[in-house]
């Protein structure tokens, strides 16, 4: 299972250096799981949330996989007065990615995107390659300019 997913293509293309990381998920596919099988720091792994804003607006919260987004600093961040998890159903058709696999590269759309602040304390960090079994490692800097995201503080 070592075969080139999109995001692996889009990073590419935009001349984005990365390492591909490949696992079996079959015992768990959380990012705390993920991070174990990779042999990586836990809060260098990150999972990618999506949300909806009161506005009905999506937003893209990526944060350490151990963590959980704070749902008020999620909402300052993007200026809506609240934002919730949307449904995980609603998932594939609104970024074209399934629970497990969504990475913040190469949604579906340009959602609106923040970054726990946490990810500039590491040379690398790892997101879902968009699909369930694989990740990518890059730097974190060069995801936020590739995405146009911003940092935040989103996490207790």
């Amino acid at each position: 299972m070592t075969e080139k997913t999109n995001v692996m293509r889009l990073l590419e293309q935009a001349g984005v250096p990365y390492t591909p990381h490949f696992y079996s998920p079959d015992d768990g596919i959380d990012a705390v799981s993920v991070a174990r099988k990779l042999g990586q720091d836990p809060q260098a792994v990150f999972k990618t949330l999506v949300t909806q804003g009161r506005s009905r607006a999506l937003y893209v919260f990526v944060i350490p996989g151990a963590a959980t987004l704070n749902l008020r600093r999620a909402a300052a961040a993007c200026g809506e007065k609240s934002v919730e998890m949307i449904p995980q159903k609603a998932l594939l058709p609104s970024t074209g990615y399934i629970h497990g696999g969504c990475s913040p590269v190469g949604m579906k759309k340009a959602y609106p995107t923040f970054i726990d602040e946490t990810a500039q304390l590491f040379d690398t960090i790892c997101v879902s390659a968009g699909k369930v079994g694989a990740q990518v490692e890059l730097a974190p800097d060069a995801l936020l300019g590739l995405i146009s995201a911003t940092y935040a503080e989103l996490t207790d």
